[in-house]
């Protein structure tokens, strides 16, 4: 397994103010199960010497699969969390943290 990026800083584990629902957690678990069997399938791609541009489309595909599945939880969190926060008067660092995992997110 790889480690993860360290130019992406950890931040302190925070519990969610709302957490998903079963069923939200579902489907994001689904898509990333998608994932998981693309990166399989990438790896045998490799394993067997396809085509270069084969395996390039597959990545691409395999990254737009995890923006979604990001896009999906930066949502989740910015109309929760997010939201719980500036009513309880945290909206300056929760709005920042926004903004940052925003920023990093976009790269």
């Amino acid at each position: 397994m790889e480690e993860i990026n360290p130019s992406i800083s950890p931040q302190p584990e925070k519990k969610p103010a709302h957490p998903h629902s079963p069923a939200e957690k579902e489907r994001i678990q689904n898509r990333l199960r998608r994932v998981e069997g693309q990166i399989r399938g990438l790896q045998q791609m490799v394993e067997d010497d396809r085509y270069c541009v084969d395996i390039l489309v597959q990545i691409t595909a395999v990254q737009s699969a995890l923006k979604k599945v990001g896009y999906s939880l930066l949502e989740h969190h910015a109309k929760t969390c997010v939201v719980h926060d500036v009513k309880n008067g945290k909206e300056d660092e929760s709005i920042e943290e926004l903004l940052k995992v925003i920023q990093q997110y976009a790269k």
